[in-house]
């Protein structure tokens, strides 16, 4: 069996930026062991496996699954690698349809093309806000002593969100070093699943961005996540009710770096724009 296989770094414009992802085209579905073999062995954050539906090739379809694996596991939404599919069916596979449905986990979830960047269609999982005291452990291994704003949880997507401080400055953010070991120790109920850091960004700067962002999930075999997708459908909730907007421009400040640019829509559910780079190609050889 022969599976083509592509390296695409999502929300960048540049090579070695964003967040890599592999994605794999799948003719007919495989067993979960196989999907979950080849996520570990491509060794990324994150692999997508995009499936036909009804034998319509990858080419002409508007319809297709798509599943989302770590190295340990498989998970129920995955932004980047998202964006990462529609990039290999939009840019390598010219796929005609303006508007692309991927069956996943979370529902029906559209892609289309908007000149550079490829628009994502999600789900708003705006967060509540979480008692610190019953996560102060977590915290201080996530943030140490830095002063917080505000801590949330959304149950939808295990995720904790603490913000910093207004009086906290960027570099406070991209120098913090939590350790998987710590994070875990304190953290083993199930309920947490990731850890997002964010803070109030400079939108009176060049290029404006609204807030600043880094993810940090050891419990799914990701220490740091370079540039997440679904952390952002829990930040752009919380952000747009600070902030009184609902068109965003967001950065996340890892070590590699992303931008996303966010638009909460009248129905209550979240644009996700970005755009993406193809930096390898191959086959799967099983």
């Amino acid at each position: 069996m022969e599976i083509p296989v592509f390296t695409v770094d999502a929300f960048t414009n540049l090579p070695f930026k964003g967040n890599p992802a592999a994605v794999c085209l799948i003719e007919n579905e495989l067993q979960d062991e196989l999907y979950q073999s080849i996520a570990a062995e491509m060794n990324l954050s994150e692999t997508a496996f995009i499936t036909k539906r009804n034998s319509v090739d990858f080419s002409s379809g508007a319809r297709f699954g798509l599943r989302w694996f770590t190295p340990k596991t498989e998970v129920p939404l995955c932004g980047h690698a998202t964006l990462a599919s529609a990039a290999v069916l939009f840019y390598i596979k010219n796929n005609v349809n303006p508007v692309v449905v991927f069956e996943t986990l979370s529902g029906e979830l559209c892609v289309r093309q908007n000149e550079e960047s490829i628009i994502m269609d999600f789900p708003l999982n705006k967060p509540k806000i979480q008692a610190q005291h019953e996560v102060k452990n977590l915290l201080r291994a996530a943030v140490g002593d830095l002063p917080i704003q505000d801590v949330c949880y959304s149950e939808t997507t295990k995720k904790l969100m603490v913000c910093l401080a207004d009086t906290c400055e960027r570099s406070k953010l991209t120098s913090l070093k939590p350790e998987a070991d710590a994070l875990l120790k304190n953290e083993s109920t199930g309920k947490i699943k990731g850890v997002i850091v964010t803070m109030k960004g400079a939108p009176t700067a060049q290029p404006g961005y609204d807030f600043y962002s880094r993810y940090f999930a050891p419990w799914v075999g990701i220490l740091e996540d370079p540039v997440t997708g679904s952390a952002h459908t829990v930040l752009a909730g919380y952000w747009s009710e600070k902030l009184g907007k609902k068109k965003m421009l967001a950065y996340q400040c890892s070590s590699r770096g992303g931008e996303l640019e966010l638009e909460i829509r009248d129905d209550g559910r979240l644009d996700i724009s970005g755009r993406a780079q193809i930096i390898l190609r191959g086959t799967l050889k099983l």
